[in-house]
């Protein structure tokens, strides 16, 4: 270590003359901040550096002679204590607690030398001291247990006793560690000479107990040593290593618990990485009077100084030394303890105390991990990134002077600081070590953050580069082995890696490779194969399909347009070259698309169409076009009529036939039949000559005359059929007969006789539309009327029949109108009767009281003592400005209107309006009526064709609102609105 840095380890002064006067100080122990010394004079001093105070207690009891504190015990936490003092009397052991002012005797403990104890760190609290293990001066291990508030101790057990070689024992270790439902118990113990280890499950008396059937593991390191010590690094309550100072030298290793790596005889095997660290390093003839153990190194009590040594290197990197008080007897230092909880040490002499401080004693570790080639803790125990340099550097140089090239690149990547990027690219290229270099490049795009960018691209670029080259020297290897006529199975197998690792590489740098000149890149070496696969990569969908078209790859392109990221543009622009590539496999990609437009596709459609495709072969535009027609409901009038016009191509005119009588826009209000052009397509019919499509078009189109015209030039029978539809207008439907009749006479050939044989039978298929009168023009002039004797008798007798019929209907009429006249007549003599306390439906005011100029109806005078009135049949009755005014307001406004219209007409000639209803015309008035009287019969009918309660009126006035929209604001006034005051809270109690 650089002796010129910051100490590890420095001594201080705590407490000066410790022992009070009771003596000189014979053991100490510490544990969280406590320290408790053991005098000559059998004296326990305790100092709690917490509280910053100390008491003593008296062990001696006022007892004369000599009550050496032979040693003290403290636990972790600085609770509990046992010491054990030896005088004239014998040994006797105690126990005290924190809270505690008299110490207890451990009755069952008398006579009993005990040198060590071990704690249960894992289980013990402030209240008890659960599980403690005591090692005596002649061999016995012996288990108690205390609790703080019985004052006394609850078992004292016997465990284990040497028998072999009886020794003291002097020094213990135990550990615990839970197994399901139970204990593991782990205890170490030392004697001068020996090193004994004992494992298990259950309680610690089952534990020992299964050593009396099976062999005791121990150690055995025979010499001579002042005092044998074991000790435990504890870090987090759990002990890492172990050291135990024997007359050999310092027996060390590290303690994994549960580690299950077990004997023959079951026990589980807790020490790994054992050795042995002779005292002949420690450079002096003197062994270590006693032992402290911190996390990476030893304190070696070596007279009146401590030896710092590290227990990795095993190398002395300090020497402590005392400054003793000016009354300090001249014995030096007696030992050292540690207290593990706070993380310090002390040393003491026979009348004060030193502490030992460490300061980061791991910050130089990564060094001796480096100097010792443990590189992995080396690493482990770096502080900052230049440290770590310098371990990846040692690293990388030793396996590049191996010539380990690959491995020497990734250690070389990690570094940041110690060698620049532009030396280490040096080195490699120096030495041509292309692929060395490539590792190099990509670990260190690993160890890159993402703010490097540029960085990142530039490293990127020039890895592509390096892979490239590798490929085409991977080629040119294969080249040559081809000339030579040899086969080179592992030369292929590595360009077919190098191709995998770069496509790899390449999808991982995507997105930080710069595209332009990644992809001049790939051209320049002629790779088509990985340009397309970085284009696809930088979604240059465009390039891929290209591409896959060039080689004939219909299926691979058709699988790159339907990702859903492809645009959907490129679908268009492809799709004559696909079809063209292969047509069942295109069409079956537009199937399965349901968001392409087929009008777009319609020029590859007809490129396709274009082309001669035999007899027996499906035509695939068609299948396409009849999925989007029938399928998708397409209404396209393009895709309609290339539809069509491929029907109309086929020899087969049923498909053709088929489309045409489909009335595609069935269903929808006032839709089109259909969405081709049926102009284009009988021009189109015409000229591939489908006469039968045609026939059909003629008749969609109204055209019947042409349609029938064109029919007979077919069949027949189509000229009938289409003549049949016309059912509505009777006289275009015989004219088109009549065209069938006189292709049908002058076509026939024959014998005369036969000829109008044949036209009778005709005209009876016309079901009579058509008598022989019709279809004699037809016939020759030189025909005999003999021939159509038969014929011309059964439409005489159809003729007479039918004026039979009509004589009859005129004799209904007539008497259908004398009885009109009978009626009218009846009409003038009709008449109601009126209650005398009949009502008004409108103001209910009885019908028959006199009348004042307030109750004359607009239009109307007086002609009596009533007001004017008017009866209904159903017996509701109104006076007549009741009836006026009722009607003008729930009527419309036109109506409203008219009525007042008529109203004001009848004022202006000055007649009377009402009438009395008793008196009704006559004849003579009936055939000629005044201008007044056409005016007030209007009127009547306008105002009183129906009763207003009864009819039409009533009806309409149920879908009216309530509520007027002019009688808004009378609405608003009935608002109840709240009335707003200030509001007083009272608190409520529960």
């Amino acid at each position: 270590m650089d002796p010129t840095s910051a100490r590890a380890f420095s001594v201080d002064l705590l407490v000066g003359h410790a022992s009070k006067g009771h003596g000189v100080i014979t053991s100490m122990a510490a544990g969280n901040d406590v320290i408790v010394l053991g005098t000559s004079k059998g004296f326990l001093i305790r100092y709690d550096f917490n509280m910053a105070d100390s008491f003593d207690l008296d062990l001696s009891g006022g007892r004369g002679g000599d009550q050496q504190v032979h040693r003290v015990f403290l636990d972790p936490g600085g609770s509990h204590c046992i010491v054990t003092v030896v005088g004239s009397g014998g040994a006797e052991s105690y126990y005290t607690h924190a809270k505690w002012a008299k110490p207890r005797i451990l009755t069952r403990l008398k006579g009993l030398v005990v040198n060590a104890v071990a704690w249960n760190r894992q289980q013990i609290t402030e209240a008890s001291t659960r599980e403690v293990i005591l090692g005596t001066e002649n061999g016995e291990i012996y288990e108690m247990a205390v609790d703080e508030a019985d004052k006394k101790e609850k078992y004292v057990k016997l465990l284990f006793e040497l028998t072999e070689l009886p020794e003291a024992i002097m020094g213990l270790q135990m550990e615990t560690a839970a197994v399901i439902s139970s204990t593991r118990y782990y205890v170490m113990a030392v004697t001068p000479t020996r090193l004994y280890s004992f494992t298990g499950i259950g309680s610690l008396e089952t534990v020992f107990a299964s050593y009396s059937d099976r062999a005791v593991h121990f150690m055995e390191l025979p010499g001579e040593i002042p005092n044998s010590e074991l000790h435990f690094f504890i870090h987090q309550r759990r002990a890492k290593y172990f050291a135990w100072l024997s007359g050999a030298g310092i027996y060390h290793g590290d303690l994994n618990f549960g580690a299950q790596h077990s004997s023959t005889s079951g026990d589980e095997n807790f020490v790994e990485n054992k050795g042995l660290l002779d005292y002949s390093k420690l450079g002096d003839c003197v062994k270590p009077r006693s032992l402290a153990v911190s996390e990476f190194h030893y304190l070696l009590l070596m007279g009146n100084k401590v030896k710092v040594l590290n227990r990795i290197s095993q190398q002395i990197v300090e020497e402590l030394k005392f400054n003793h008080a000016s009354d300090s007897v001249s014995n030096g230092i007696i030992g050292l303890c540690s207290d593990a909880t706070a993380g310090v040490f002390f040393a003491y002499d026979e009348s004060s105390i030193f502490q030992v401080s460490v300061h980061d004693e791991g910050r130089d570790m990564w060094q001796v991990y480096l100097d010792m080639k443990e590189y992995a803790a080396a690493l482990a125990h770096c502080r900052n990134p230049f440290q770590r340099d310098q371990v990846y550097l040692v690293q990388a140089d030793a396996a590049f002077c191996a010539k380990d090239f690959y491995r020497a690149a990734s250690f070389y990547a990690k570094i940041n600081y110690t060698l620049s990027f532009e030396e280490i690219s040096l080195k490699f290229i120096a030495i041509g070590e292309q692929d060395a270099l490539r590792t190099f490049l990509l670990r260190k795009l690993d160890n890159l953050t993402r703010d490097d960018k540029c960085q990142i691209t530039m490293i990127s670029t020039w890895t592509t580069e390096l892979y490239l080259d590798k490929i085409n020297r991977l080629l040119l290897e294969d080249d040559t082995a081809t000339v030579n006529n040899v086969s080179f199975a592992s030369s292929d197998s590595d360009y077919q890696s190098i191709i995998m690792e770069f496509r790899a590489f390449l999808s991982d740098s995507k997105d930080v490779l710069d595209e332009a000149t990644t992809m001049r890149l790939l051209e320049s070496y002629g790779r088509v194969d990985e340009l397309v696969f970085f284009a696809s990569l930088k979604e240059h969908y465009e390039i891929v399909i290209h591409h896959y078209i060039q080689q004939g790859e219909t299926k691979k392109a058709l699988e790159v347009l339907q990702k859903p990221n492809v645009c959907i543009d490129l679908q268009y622009k492809f799709a004559p070259d696909l079809i063209m590539l292969d047509a069942y496999e295109t069409v079956e990609a537009w199937m399965a698309n349901n968001k392409l437009n087929p009008r777009k596709l319609i020029p590859a459609m007809m490129r396709y169409a274009s082309e001669p495709h035999a007899k027996n072969e499906t035509h695939e535009v068609i299948k396409y076009l009849e999925y989007c027609v029938h399928h998708l409901h397409n209404e396209d009038p393009g895709v309609h009529n290339l539809l069509l016009s491929l029907y109309a191509k086929q020899e087969d005119d049923s498909a053709l036939l088929r489309f045409l009588q489909c009335k595609f826009g069935k269903g929808r209000i006032s839709g089109p039949e259909c969405f081709y052009d049926p102009k284009y397509a009988l021009r189109l019919c015409l000229k591939e000559k489908r006469m039968r499509a045609c026939v059909h078009i003629y008749s969609m189109m109204s055209m019947h005359e042409e349609a029938v015209a064109l029919a007979l030039q077919v069949d027949l029978d189509l000229a009938m059929a289409e003549a049949d539809k016309v059912e509505e207008d009777e006289d275009l439907r015989k004219k088109l007969w009549l065209m069938i009749a006189k292709h049908v006479i002058e076509e026939e050939k024959g014998v005369k006789r036969e000829n109008i044989r044949k036209a009778i039978a005709f005209l009876k298929e016309t079901n009579g539309l058509l008598k022989i009168e019709d279809i004699l023009p037809f016939f020759p002039d030189f025909t005999l009327i003999d021939d159509f004797k038969e014929a011309i008798c059964s439409s005489l007798e159809d003729y007479n029949k039918q004026i039979q019929k009509l004589k009859e209907d005129m004799h209904d009429a007539t008497h259908g109108a004398d009885n009109i006249r009978n009626d009218i007549s009846a009409l003038a003599q009709r008449y109601a009767v009126i209650d005398r306390d009949e009502e008004c439906g409108g103001c209910k005011r009885k019908i028959l009281t006199s009348g004042g100029t307030n109750l004359m109806a607009r239009g109307y005078t007086p002609g009596g003592p009533m007001a004017p009135f008017y009866v209904f049949p159903c017996g509701h009755a109104f006076h007549a400005q009741c009836l006026i005014a009722h009607v003008t307001r729930c009527t419309s406004q036109t109506h409203a209107e008219y009525i007042l219209d008529l109203q004001k007409q009848l004022n202006l000639l000055g007649v009377n309006a009402v009438k009395d209803k008793s008196a009704g015309p006559s004849e003579d008035s009936i055939t000629s009526m005044t201008p007044a009287d056409k005016l007030r019969s209007q009127f009547d009918d306008a105002i009183a064709s129906e009763c207003p309660f009864c009819g039409d009126l009533m009806i309409r006035e149920i879908s009216l609102p309530f509520i007027l929209p002019e009688e808004a604001q009378e609405l608003a006034s009935w608002e109840i609105k709240p009335h707003v005051t200030s509001q007083k809270i009272l608190p409520m109690t529960i």
